[in-house]
């Protein structure tokens, strides 16, 4: 038995490459060497053996018939050593060396698949002549190349005729699969005479045979045909075919496939269906699930899986669209949902039913699944669903969820249709409370998909969007806020924003984490309508007691929120957010997680870059001067040193534009003082200015011929902001005479007094050039201010600088509403007179600066008059 005995110059040997896979999932070069079929030293079992040049094994690999061996391509064998626990890999040189080496392996398998049949023993030396016998012959014969190329037939179903079927099929390639598939369907006797032997081994309880039918009913799955799967799931042969896999050869005990499928599934019709055809369809399609998913999961390859799948695909379309087509039945099926006589069982079998049937709906092509889903929506099919969420059994709860998404992915029109037309909504108040309640995880996550997809502004129409939004946010969106406010465990009691008090409960964590994010996608989807609801409602403080929460994931959800709604750098929330000190519960959450990196370390930090990166200044400012003592021992951070860098660059531009702006104040004060002292010289009365008042305070008054004195220039020389109808109807009005009532000259027929003008003689020669200089600016001024005038009076009436009437107060007036005479020229009209010449000089016409003139009464020359210039020299105003 030694290495003496051992004929190996009876086999060729081969160049090739061994590699082996690493734990990281790549093949390791170990080594070149020539392999051979022998019997190694000590040892009564044909190996496989590749020897290095130095007469030094690289593998010694024992051959079993169970082991699964696998062909790539032309040049590699490959298998798993079970010895080594590692896959091995044989590159080949040659094509026809790796065909040589196969045959040699498939050969030994079967001679000890054949010797365990037929109960004989096999020795050492008389395998191996068999081997040679058998496999010895030239390399280079085309007949390596294609095992099965010139196969005309299939041997004979046998008990000794198993083997040799088994290796056809199994070393079969790709185009002498479609070959054996071919003669498989010819073969009208092949699965009849399978099946009565498979009958037969099992009633002799012959496990060899049994495990040869294994083999062979598994390698004809392996082919993949799907002509041959319809010969396989026939209601004639299924049920044996499924037998005969219960018998792996790998497994220490008999499997119960079919007890399980006859006695253990039980099929309910929740309605007769009467179709027989449909009937067939879905029990095939369950037995090809549960091969595919049960019996050979392990087994299968993924373009078997796949055409499994495609089977069960179709199946799935033609049932539904044989039951859809039947308008009877599912008129027959709602009407049972809805009848009263109907017992609770029974619906919520049917319940179960229809959120099958919805769910195989999938199967159908978009267009056809549409039509169905409309359908049932005219049924009632949301009246169903509503009732099924308010069962206390979660598993109708979680149909309905299921049905809600599947119509949500499809269009979610239909839905937020139902909802907005439902009186009392409550539906939409059904899947809030969906969210806080203690179900499943899953049902949690579930009712937080509806809610979003309703919610979401982007696929909806602006008629759909803007009701279902308005809906939230006026019914629901505070009873979410008042459970995250709730479950703070330093508020035992809180006041909700219903105005009563709500006791803490014991709330999930994925709970408050749900309703977390629901809030940040109402912030995106919906910012005014949120924004809204923060400033009034005090929202976002009752959202950062999540802080206070052991959980750190929820303090993480905070941070996220109030990230996101800095974001959107809205003036309002950032003054409220400082307002209120909001963000002192995200600090103080910073600085209590220490120097532990983790998401919330890192989310404060990102925060605190994008208020820097974003130049929020309001923020910068209200962190650093706020908690700059908390991050002093975070300032070694390059985030903390950047935070107070840019704090500084605030504070500087913010001194620089102060200083500017007081520049400026200062400049055009002096400005203003510079023109105020032209103005005095200008308006200082002369000697002989006060000769010529005087007569013009004579002529003030006119004496009408009944005695009566009239006081013209009181009546031309006001100016109201309104021209009252009452001042054009008091013409023959004499009003009682006054003392001391100065006259005034009446000569021009449009009612305007004559603008007194002092005498060229009492001017100097050496300031005439100066006095036609001042006229000129006066003049501009006063054309300016009428401008200004004209354009505040038309403009805004809500500007910040009010308008002022040119002639005095209310208080001023005589009981006629004249202005009274003592005050006519006098210095109470003075400081309206400066406001008019300081606009003027400063060259702002705009009507926020301005003092509004009335335009009804406006005119050069009543400007002059009202501001009673003296001392000028003849000049047109216009």
């Amino acid at each position: 038995m030694g290495a003496q005995g051992k004929p190996s110059s009876s086999l060729n040997s081969l160049l090739v490459k061994v590699y082996r896979l690493i734990d990281e999932g790549k093949w390791d070069d170990q080594g070149t060497g020539h392999v051979r079929i022998d019997y190694p030293e000590g040892s009564e079992d044909l190996s496989l053996i590749v020897e290095e040049e130095e007469s030094e094994n690289l593998i010694v690999h024992r051959i079993s018939a169970s082991e699964i061996y696998r062909r790539q391509e032309d040049t590699i064998i490959s298998w798993r050593d079970s010895k080594l626990a590692t896959d091995l890999a044989l590159s080949f040189q040659e094509a026809t060396g790796c065909s040589f080496i196969w045959d040699q392996i498939s050969e030994v398998q079967r001679n000890l698949h054949f010797s365990n049949l037929a109960g004989l023993e096999i020795g050492s030396r008389p395998a191996l002549r068999a081997l040679e016998a058998s496999t010895i012959m030239p390399l280079n014969d085309d007949s390596f190349h294609t095992v099965n190329s010139e196969l005309r037939d299939l041997p004979s179903v046998e008990l000794s005729g198993l083997p040799f079927i088994l290796k056809i099929v199994v070393e079969s390639g790709i185009t002498d699969q479609l070959r054996i598939s071919e003669l498989i369907l010819q073969d009208q006797e092949f699965f009849p005479k399978l099946i009565d032997l498979f009958r037969l081994c099992e009633k002799v309880e012959n496990m060899d045979g049994l495990y040869m039918i294994y083999r062979l009913v598994k390698a004809i799955f392996c082919l993949n045909s799907p002509q041959v799967f319809d010969r396989i799931f026939g209601e004639e042969y299924v049920l044996d075919i499924i037998g005969s896999l219960e018998y792996d050869p790998e497994l220490p005990q008999v499997q119960r496939h079919r007890a399980f499928l006859n006695e253990q599934v039980v099929f309910k019709e929740a309605i007769p269906i009467k179709d027989s055809s449909v009937l067939s369809k879905i029990h095939q399609t369950y037995r090809v699930a549960y091969v595919k998913d049960v019996i050979l999961a392990r087994v299968l390859d993924e373009a078997t899986i796949a055409s499994l799948s495609s089977i069960i695909h179709a199946n799935n379309a033609l049932v539904i669209s044989l039951l859809k087509d039947d308008t009877s039945f599912i008129q027959e099926l709602f009407a049972r949902m809805r009848s009263t006589s109907t017992s609770a069982e029974s619906k919520r079998e049917l319940v179960l039913f229809l959120h099958e049937f919805c769910n195989l709906s999938k199967s159908l092509q978009p267009v056809q699944q549409l039509r169905l889903f409309r359908d049932l929506v005219a049924e009632g099919i949301f009246d169903i669903v509503t009732d099924a969420l308010q069962s206390q059994d979660r598993k109708l709860v979680s149909a309905g969820t299921d049905i809600l998404i599947l119509f949500l992915n499809l269009d979610p029109s239909l839905l937020r249709t139902y909802v907005i037309q439902q009186e009392a909504n409550s539906l939409l108040g059904l899947l809030i409370e969906g969210m806080i309640s203690n179900f499943t995880e899953d049902m949690h996550c579930q009712f937080l998909e509806i809610v979003r997809i309703l919610m979401d502004s982007h696929n909806a129409s602006g008629l759909q969007r803007d009701a279902i939004v308005d809906i939230f946010y006026e019914k629901h969106l505070n009873r979410l806020i008042d459970v995250l406010a709730s479950s703070c465990p330093t508020i035992s009691r809180s006041v909700t924003s219903y105005g009563g008090v709500e006791s803490h409960a014991v709330i999930k964590p994925e709970i408050l984490s749900n309703i977390c994010d629901l809030l940040c996608f109402c912030v995106v989807q919906h910012p005014y309508k949120i924004k809204c609801n923060f400033l009034m409602n005090n929202a976002m403080e009752k959202v950062l007691f999540l802080t206070h929460r052991r959980e750190r994931f929820l303090v993480v959800a905070a941070v996220r929120f109030i990230r996101i709604v800095i974001s959107h750098n809205d003036e309002h929330l950032l003054r409220h957010i400082v307002k209120n000190n909001l963000l002192k519960p995200i600090i103080d959450a910073f600085i209590k997680n220490g120097d532990r990196y983790n998401m919330l370390h890192s989310g404060v930090l990102e925060l605190l870059e994008y208020i820097r990166k974003e130049n929020l200044k309001i923020l910068v400012i209200y962190v650093v001067e706020c908690f700059w003592e908390q991050l002093l021992k975070f300032q070694h951070l390059e985030i903390i040193q950047a935070l107070k860098i840019k704090y500084k660059q605030c504070l500087e531009k913010s001194e620089a534009n102060n200083n500017d702006t007081a520049v400026d104040s200062r400049k055009r004060i002096e400005e203003r003082t510079l023109e105020k002292e032209e103005e005095d010289y200008f308006n200082e009365d002369s000697d002989e200015d006060s000769g010529a008042q005087h007569m013009h305070n004579q002529h003030a008054h006119a004496t009408l011929p009944n005695g009566t004195k009239v006081n013209c220039s009181s009546r031309s020389g006001s100016v109201g902001l309104v021209d009252y109808e009452d001042d054009e109807d008091d013409d023959d009005y004499n009003p009682p005479p006054r003392k001391s009532e100065p006259s005034v000259d009446n000569d021009d027929d449009d009612g305007f007094p004559k603008i007194k003008r002092k005498s060229s003689t009492t001017v100097n020669f050496k300031d005439e050039k100066l006095l036609v200089t001042k006229k000129q600016k006066l003049e501009v001024r006063v054309n300016d201010g009428e401008a200004a005038s004209v354009a505040s009076t038309c403009g805004n009436h809500d500007s910040p600088c009010k308008s002022e009437p040119l002639h005095d107060s209310p208080s001023q007036l005589d009981s006629n509403g004249r202005p009274d005479e003592s005050d006519i020229g006098g210095e109470s009209a003075n400081p309206q007179i400066h406001r008019l010449s300081d606009a003027s000089d400063t060259g702002q016409s705009s009507r926020d600066d301005c003092p509004s003139v009335p335009h009804n009464n406006l005119s050069p020359e009543r400007v002059v008059n009202d501001k009673n210039i003296s001392g000028s020299e003849p000049f047109s105003v216009r």
